[in-house]
């Protein structure tokens, strides 16, 4: 079984590009990100009319996630116990769905950016993380041998390495202490990155801005992971970042991540397939 994790910053803008790769991916699942939609805009035809049934969680223009899937899409969960809000009054975002895909227990997820290191959506995305830990803590003690991924757009480069300048990022989030170690407490409480092993760095991202030729200019980020379950982690084979899919009109300034579970093949997808 093939798990793809893709920030697509718009999936109606990208839904002709969205099905491209999927039709060349060979991909079970995939976790999509920042779809900015309702639930009545969000292409889903572009996943069914491929044998994928799709669950989406969309109720503006900003954030929204989804997942698709062709090997089973079953107990659907919109949001994680915890989740908190933003705003005034506080309610809580499209930033989490889950669904169980052939015994693994999928979360799409896309963790607030925080903005600025003062600004009320930086201790919004700390709570946020904090919140995702006691969950997924809590879910482990209950069941150490349950089969869990978290994945998505994590807005957290957690090591030096994860971004091309660090003196670039002075004073920015995303690089902050506090934002490090609550991607270090996911890692603690039993979700282990099981990329990184098969995409080494540094200069191995999964983010390009759009601004100041930053794809070209190799001046990325890595914030987009795949945190699996200990019972999860032992079946993976082989992972990659699909870099290709940034290049090219239309592209989302994010690439999809690829985890291959049981033996399936890890390397990206074969550009060449019709």
């Amino acid at each position: 079984m093939r798990i793809a994790t893709w920030n697509v910053n718009s999936a109606r803008a990208r839904a002709e590009r969205i099905g491209a790769w999927l039709d060349r991916s060979d991909v079970d699942v995939v976790a999509i990100q920042e779809t900015k939609a309702r639930d009545d805009q969000f292409p889903a035809s572009v996943f069914t009319d491929r044998g994928y049934e799709v669950a989406h969680h969309g109720l503006s223009q900003w954030n929204g996630v989804a997942i698709a899937s062709r090997v089973g899409l079953d107990d659907v969960r919109i949001g994680f116990p915890g989740q908190p809000g933003y705003g005034e009054p506080a309610e809580r975002e499209a930033r989490a769905i889950a669904a169980t895909c052939a015994g693994v227990q999928v979360w799409s997820l896309y963790v607030p950016n925080g903005r600025e290191i003062d600004h009320p959506h930086y201790a919004y995305k700390l709570r946020w993380l904090e919140a995702l830990r006691e969950a997924g803590a809590a879910r482990l003690a209950e069941d150490p041998q349950a089969q869990i991924a978290y994945v998505g757009d994590f807005n957290v480069a957690p090591q030096d390495e994860d971004v091309w300048d660090m003196a670039a990022f002075d004073g920015l989030t995303h690089v902050t202490e506090p934002e490090r170690t609550a991607f270090a407490k996911l890692v603690e409480a039993g979700f282990v990155d099981v990329v990184r092993e098969h995409t080494p760095g540094p200069g191995v991202y999964t983010y390009w801005d759009y601004k100041g030729l930053a794809f070209p200019k190799r001046r990325g980020m890595r914030i987009d992971f795949v945190l699996a379950s200990p019972a999860l982690e032992a079946r993976v084979s082989g992972a990659s970042i699909d870099r290709e899919e940034r290049k090219g009109k239309g592209a989302s300034d994010h690439a999809p991540v690829i985890v291959a579970l049981d033996g399936a093949d890890g390397r990206p997808v074969d550009r060449e397939k019709k």
